[in-house]
C-alpha cells in the first residue's frame, strides 16, 4: 500500500492556492491600472493645454513689450516670469 506524502501534497495545495491569490491580485490591479491610465490621459491633455497657454502668454508678452518699448518694466516682468517658470521646472520644457 502506498503512503501519502503529506509534504508534497501540502506543497501542491499551497502552490494552487498561491496561484489563485495572485490571479485575484492581478485582476484587481488591472482594474486600477485601467482607471489610472484614464486619469493619466486626462492629465496629459490638460498639461498640453496649459503648456500651449503659457507659450502663447509669453509670446504675447514679448510682442507687447517690444511694441511699447518698455525696457525697465520688461526686465522686471520677465525676471518674475522666468523665476516662476524656473521654480516650476517649465523652462527646460520651453527650451526644447
Amino acid at each position: 500500500m502506498m503512503e501519502i506524502n503529506w509534504v508534497i501534497l501540502g506543497w501542491i495545495i499551497d502552490m494552487i492556492l498561491n496561484g489563485f491569490v495572485w490571479l485575484l491580485i492581478a485582476a484587481i490591479f488591472l482594474i486600477f491600472i485601467d482607471v489610472t491610465d484614464k486619469w493619466t490621459r486626462k492629465a496629459v491633455k490638460w498639461i498640453d493645454k496649459v503648456d500651449k497657454w503659457i507659450r502663447k502668454l509669453i509670446d504675447d508678452l514679448f510682442d507687447w513689450i517690444q511694441e511699447k518699448n518698455l525696457k525697465i518694466i520688461s526686465s522686471i516682468i520677465l525676471l518674475i516670469i522666468f523665476g516662476i517658470l524656473a521654480q516650476l521646472g517649465i523652462i527646460p520644457k520651453l527650451i526644447t
